[in-house]
């Protein structure tokens, strides 16, 4: 064995020293590197390690931490010493069962077509700090990411303790004293206070928890992935973007059971943010600006997406302070359904609010919204909630088609102001309800009512003078329609 070893490092140097002398001949004969405009990856990716060389068996059974974690540092080293980047390849056809590993600056995980990376299942296969309970983590890194057409599985099926169609009971290890709360379960992959991430061309699945999560990152590109997370599973967010500037998200299929797109700030600022192209299904929103809102959210543009099934379609939950700007949602398709009311929504394709988490909070507030070209349909209305402190403002609403109808059992007749606020309250059923706004336009806006449940559908605009003012309507029409 130290044999091999020996023999496996001489030859990851030399391969280092040969690369050295190319990247000084490449330097002086090419004048127009390829660099991508946001994204500074290398160009090239000259060097390849096989976790198999290291050791790793991917048999699924056996774990292969030690050998993944050391094709990572040797990549690492030999990008030190200047070979521009590395890749660390899983071979399809393997299993690869590990404890939490840490990507590295310069090194691009390629999980193979018919690879799994697996993520364990106990405790101490993590960290003891639980911010960094992650199967795969990246923490002050740059020029890193995650490709290949494989997989990394959380195993997130593992955590329930008991399987409910309404919404699964999960495994909490705040029983351990290890942290606090009932969400203490590790996350799939996390990229910390990074710089040029890229994650592109794979699947990410059965997360116990959070599943992508950006934290303080700048440049950060999310492509052609699929995310799949259990549809009863509690808390198995799709993308979690905290605190993070320019990032884009593109043709990204997310089937999940918790909030799919989900920024957040709790420590900074958000801003620069496009998320395109992309197919939603989920028990939660679709996407969800919150509910962590400390700090501004500014610059984001959604656009092209369909959300499918989902419990909530575009929603904002400002509760902590921090204010929101310059927001459009364009060229969405929406299809929202009610489901068990211990998940947050009522089935709103629209969801806008702001109002303090509790007595101590800040109210944020929330301007210039734009709606362009939008269809729902619906079993429920549009919800648009300010606070007395925190109003709504400068809202639009253009080229926008809503059809309402009922096709599953549950209740209606609540509003939902979770978390905190008012909570749940009863509140008759609107085509558009509205509180606390200052200037709200409605542009070419067809409000289409299901004729054999009418009685559910009496009013179309909901709203009290004294608190919304400022309303323009062009071309809005409101009827029923024959199935």
């Amino acid at each position: 064995m130290a044999t091999a070893a020996a023999t496996t490092l001489f030859r990851v140097q030399l391969l280092g020293s040969v690369f050295i002398l190319f990247s000084i001949f490449q330097s002086e004969s090419s004048t127009s590197p390829d660099y991508s405009p946001n994204i500074q990856l290398p160009r090239s990716i000259p060097l390849t390690l096989s976790v198999t060389d290291y050791g790793a068996v991917g048999d699924g059974v056996h774990y292969d931490t030690q050998y993944i974690q050391a094709a990572i540092d040797s990549c690492s080293a030999a990008v030190t010493r200047g070979s521009g980047g590395c890749r660390v390849t899983f071979p399809s056809g393997g299993t690869y069962l590990t404890a939490t590993v840490f990507l590295k600056s310069g090194v691009i995980l390629d999980v193979q077509e018919g690879a799994q990376i697996l993520g364990g299942t106990k405790l101490e296969d993590y960290p003891a700090e639980e911010s960094r309970w992650y199967v795969v983590l990246a923490e002050d890194a740059a020029d890193v990411g995650i490709t290949g057409g494989g997989e990394i599985n959380g195993q997130g099926l593992m955590f329930v303790e008991r399987f409910d169609e309404r919404k699964n009971v999960m495994v909490s290890w705040n029983r351990t004293g290890a942290c606090l709360g009932d969400e203490c379960r590790p996350r799939l992959v996390g990229f910390i206070r990074c710089k040029n991430v890229r994650v592109w061309n794979v699947w990410l699945t059965e997360p116990a928890y959070w599943c992508l999560h950006i934290v303080q990152c700048y440049n950060t590109s999310i492509q052609d992935v699929s995310i799949y997370g259990d549809f009863n599973t509690p808390n198995n967010d799709g993308i979690d973007i905290d605190d993070s500037n320019n990032t884009v998200i593109t043709r990204c299929n997310i089937d999940t059971g918790d909030d799919a797109i989900c920024p957040k700030t709790y420590a900074g600022p958000l801003y620069n943010l496009t998320a395109t192209n992309c197919w939603i299904r989920t028990k939660s929103s679709a996407i969800k600006l919150g509910s962590a809102s400390w700090f501004d959210f500014k610059g984001l543009v959604f656009d092209n997406i369909t959300i499918v099934e989902s419990h909530r379609g575009l929603g904002l939950q400002i509760r902590d302070g921090g204010n929101v700007s310059d927001i459009t949602f364009s060229n969405i398709n929406i299809n929202t359904r009610y489901y068990d009311p211990s998940w947050w929504g009522r089935a709103e394709p629209i969801y806008v609010t702001t109002c303090p988490r509790h007595a101590k909070s800040k109210v944020g507030l929330i301007s210039a919204l734009s709606f362009v070209n939008i269809t729902a349909t619906s079993e429920n209305g549009i919800f648009l909630s300010g606070s007395g402190g925190g109003l709504l403002s400068n809202l639009k609403f253009i080229n926008v088609n809503l059809t309402y109808t009922r096709w599953t059992n549950y209740a209606d007749g609540l509003a939902d102001y979770r978390p905190g606020c008012e909570g749940l309250v009863n509140h008759g059923t609107a085509g558009i309800i509205m509180e606390h706004i200052e200037g709200l336009e409605l542009k070419n806006v067809d409000m289409r009512w299901s004729e054999d449940q009418s009685s559910r559908w009496n009013n179309p605009l909901d709203f009290r003078p004294s608190t919304v003012n400022n309303i323009s309507l062009l071309n809005f029409h409101s009827g029923l329609y024959q199935q």
